[in-house]
């Protein structure tokens, strides 16, 4: 594997791991061509064993014969930049966490269909822009049995670098995609919708009735407003979590764990 040592911000190769935005990383216009950062080892580990497709690696020169060894195995002809610490920390804008960077190429976005072939329990992202809810959400859904992710156009990006970070490497566990269709649409595919909102209409989230539906698709609103009213009104279910010393809501993230807990 070729390991490059770097000792000047401006190295040929390492401008993804600097200069390009999140919005340039992800490359709409040429999809095909668009890459995401992961970083830490774990977290690497975790794409490399689901399948992602890694393009080069930034490493404090220290861990790659330690935290990074494994990773650094894998990387057959790959670059490989490393450099002292501060250096790279002036190179990403940011301290690593733990010494390493990956890119990774983007997959290509699955249809929905996909997505729901054989799941019981879904989630729909609805309009959440926060990078470290989107990473919660994830790190959540794929530790408490949901079986896929849909995000609506106006939601973060899951390979955003936050998100994979506070997810923990989930985004890479759990099938996902974007749903541009209007959510009603998911009853086409056997689905019954359940809107997180509190409504004169919303039922306690452990009604029976709801635990009970064989395909059902949560639906979880952005982290100021919630969910848009039209949205609440064409799902089949409107819940709430029971609140307590006169608490309104939850922050998204927190009130999908205990979704995803009860009707799992």
């Amino acid at each position: 594997m070729p390991i490059i040592h770097i000792t000047s911000l401006s190295h040929p190769g390492v401008e993804i791991f600097s200069t390009l935005t999140e919005a340039q990383l992800r490359n709409r216009i040429e999809p095909e061509k668009g890459i995401f950062i992961a970083e830490s080892p774990k977290v690497i580990e975790v794409a490399l064993k689901a399948g992602y497709e890694p393009t080069a690696l930034l490493c404090e020169e220290k861990h790659l014969t330690g935290d990074a060894k494994q990773i650094v195995a894998q990387m057959e002809h790959l670059p490989i930049y490393t450099g002292e610490r501060d250096l790279l920390a002036k190179l990403t804008g940011y301290t690593l966490t733990r010494g390493v960077l990956c890119a990774f190429r983007r997959p290509q976005a699955k249809p929905v269909e996909t997505i729901c072939e054989g799941a019981r329990r879904i989630v729909v992202i609805d309009g959440v822009v926060d990078t470290t809810n989107i990473g919660a959400i994830f790190r959540a859904a794929a530790a408490l049995g949901i079986d896929g992710v849909l995000l609506t156009p106006t939601s973060c990006d899951p390979l955003n670098r936050r998100a994979v970070r506070v997810s923990m490497g989930s985004v890479f566990l759990l099938p996902w995609t974007w749903l541009d269709e209007p959510i009603e649409s998911l009853n086409e595919l056997g689905f019954k919708t359940v809107a997180m909102a509190l409504t004169d209409k919303s039922v306690p989230i452990n009604n029976p009735q709801l635990k009970a539906e064989p395909k059902l698709a949560i639906i979880m609103g952005t982290e100021g407003d919630g969910l848009a009213l039209e949205t609440i009104a064409k799902a089949n279910y409107v819940a709430r979590i029971p609140m307590h010393h006169e608490v309104d809501s939850l922050n998204v993230a927190a009130a999908s764990a205990i979704a995803f807990w009860e009707l799992r």
